[in-house]
């Protein structure tokens, strides 16, 4: 079975990541998306809104419930220090995988030169950078071995959900009822996440 893998703080993990994602997973004949929330996203500023792991695991694990194309893997959340993706990357490996293909947001093509060790995350990674409509991608702005990317980009549907926009709702007491999946808005209202 061939499976996608998508990284992420997920916090919380919205309908907008599982469109996105199912989309880009068809759209390359992946049969399953693997959701790889991360314990210290490297890429992030440290955030006390981030939940702990524990609940933004469960959260993704809610999600697998009611759908079986995703499901989760946890490994970012056992390690120690920052979830780097080439880490993750051979870990699945080292349990079997033959192949590893890995999810990106357009967004982050323009800092995957900073990225830890990317040209042996390449190497090692099949990259699939889900691009939104109006969101183009300054390919002659990066060095050159990333450039090969632009094969690999998968055009996703345009959908503003964001998760600090969801965090922001549920402070200020609105709902968030569609923004994320119903199984997930239970979980927020019941741990009584970011209030």
């Amino acid at each position: 079975m061939t499976k996608l893998c998508f990284g992420g703080s997920f916090n919380p993990i919205h309908s907008g990541h599982l469109l996105v994602a199912r989309a880009v997973a068809e759209a390359r004949g992946f049969e399953r998306v693997v959701l790889v929330p991360s314990a210290v996203p490297p890429h992030k500023a440290a955030s006390a809104e981030l939940a702990d792991a524990c609940h933004r695991l469960a959260m993704c694990q809610a999600v697998t419930r009611d759908d079986a194309f995703f499901e989760v893997e946890d490994l970012e959340l056992r390690r120690t220090g920052p979830s780097y993706t080439l880490d993750t990357v051979r870990e699945l490996k080292a349990r079997g995988w033959a192949n590893v293909a890995w999810l990106i947001g357009a967004d982050m093509v323009a800092i995957l030169p900073k990225w830890h060790r990317p040209a042996e995350l390449m190497a090692e990674a099949e990259l699939v950078i889900a691009q939104r409509p109006g969101s183009p991608i300054d390919w002659a702005g990066l060095p050159a071995m990333f450039r090969g990317l632009r094969d690999h980009v998968v055009r996703a549907p345009l959908l503003e959900i964001s998760a600090s926009e969801i965090r922001q709702r549920i402070r200020d007491g609105r709902p968030v009822r569609y923004s994320v999946p119903e199984a997930v808005e239970r979980y927020i209202a019941d741990h009584h996440l970011y209030i």
